[in-house]
C-alpha cells in the first residue's frame, strides 16, 4: 500500500515504551515505507495533549492509542476536544491488561505489527461515541460491583494474572458486595430498584472480558443498557462466578434488564461510582448519551462491533 498524505502518530503508555515487539513493528512499517511518529506519556494528561497537539497540526491523519483502556479513552477525549474537521482517526494498539474495546473489536492483541498492519491498511469508518456528564467514552461504563471490583483489583495482581485478577479479586470478596438503590429512566423504558451491577454500552467488553453489552454496536447511533437486579443472598457466590466466567450473554439472561437508547438518566439515593473505560466518575444524578458518527476508526473488515 502507498504511503497516505500525512503520517500516524502512537501515542504510548510509558509503561510499554521499551516494549521490543512494538520497536520491531514500527521499524518494520517504516522499512514498507509508513510515516509513523512515537510519542511517549509520561503523566496522564498527555495522551490527552498530544492528540491534540496532533489534530491541531494537520500533518496527522490517524492517532493510535497504545496502550490500554485508559490510554485508548484519553486519546478519545482528546480527539473529541477538536472540532470535527481537525480530528484524526483513531487506531488502537492493544497493550494494556484487559484491552476490551480492542477485543470486542476484533483488534489482534499480543501482535503490534498485525495490530498496526490493520491500520495502515485499512480505511477508518464512522463510529459513535459516548457521553456521560462532561466526559466521553468509546468502549462500556459500568456500575456496581463489577466497578468496585475493577477498582479495587492489585495493579500487581493484574501485571501478574491480567484478567485473571478481576476474577480472584471478586470471589475474594464476595461477602463484601452489596445492592445499590436507582432509577434508570429513558423514552424507551424505565426500571427502579436494588441492582448490582450495570453497564451502559457503545461497545461490548468490560472488567476483563464480560461481555456486558453483547447487542451493542459502534455505529448504530445507539447504547445498550444492562442492568443486574439484587439476587438472593444464596445465590451471589454462583452469580459472582457466572458473570466473570462466562459474562453476560451465557447464563445470567434471566437476571437482567436490558434495553437500547439514545439517552439515559441515572438517579440514585446514594454515590454511585462509574467506571468510563476504566476512568471513574461518581455522583447521584447521572446521565448518559451517544453521540452518532464522531469519530473514525480503523477496524477489521468483518468487526463484529459494525451493524
Amino acid at each position: 500500500m502507498s504511503q497516505r498524505e500525512g503520517n500516524i502518530q502512537i501515542i504510548l503508555h510509558a509503561k510499554v515504551a521499551m516494549d521490543e515487539a512494538v520497536r520491531a513493528a514500527v521499524y518494520r512499517l517504516r522499512d514498507e515505507g509508513h510515516d509513523i511518529e512515537v510519542r511517549v506519556t509520561w503523566e496522564g494528561i498527555d495522551s490527552i495533549n498530544f492528540t491534540r497537539q496532533a489534530g491541531e497540526s494537520g500533518k496527522v491523519v490517524t492517532v493510535v492509542a497504545g496502550g490500554g483502556d485508559g490510554t485508548v479513552n484519553a486519546v478519545v477525549s482528546g480527539l473529541m476536544m477538536l472540532e470535527p474537521e481537525q480530528r484524526p482517526a483513531l487506531g488502537v494498539l492493544p497493550m494494556g491488561t484487559a484491552n476490551d474495546f480492542a477485543r470486542g473489536c476484533g483488534i489482534p492483541s499480543g501482535d503490534p505489527y498485525a495490530a498496526l498492519k490493520l491500520i495502515v491498511e485499512n480505511e477508518a469508518t464512522p463510529i459513535d461515541v459516548g457521553r456521560c456528564q462532561d466526559r466521553y467514552f468509546i468502549n462500556v461504563a459500568t456500575g456496581g460491583f463489577g466497578t468496585e471490583i475493577t477498582v479495587n483489583t492489585d495493579p500487581a495482581l493484574k501485571k501478574t494474572l491480567g484478567g485473571a485478577a478481576y476474577l480472584l479479586t471478586g470471589a475474594t470478596n464476595v461477602k463484601a458486595i452489596k445492592a445499590r438503590q436507582a432509577r434508570f429512566e429513558s423514552e424507551e423504558y424505565s426500571w427502579e430498584g436494588p441492582f448490582l451491577a450495570m453497564a451502559v454500552g457503545n461497545a461490548r467488553y468490560a472488567g476483563g472480558a464480560v461481555d456486558m453489552c453483547p447487542d451493542a454496536r459502534l455505529d448504530d447511533g445507539l447504547l445498550e443498557v444492562t442492568v443486574m437486579p439484587e439476587v438472593p443472598e444464596q445465590g451471589m457466590s454462583q452469580v459472582l462466578s457466572d458473570l466473570l466466567q462466562t459474562g453476560f450473554e451465557q447464563g445470567l439472561r434471566m437476571h437482567l434488564q436490558t434495553w437500547r437508547t439514545d439517552a439515559l438518566k441515572i438517579h440514585s439515593e446514594e454515590t454511585m461510582q462509574v467506571n468510563l473505560d476504566g476512568e471513574p466518575l461518581a455522583g447521584t444524578e447521572i446521565s448518559f448519551s451517544i453521540l452518532p458518527s464522531s469519530i473514525r476508526c480503523h477496524l477489521p473488515v468483518n468487526s463484529p462491533m459494525r451493524s
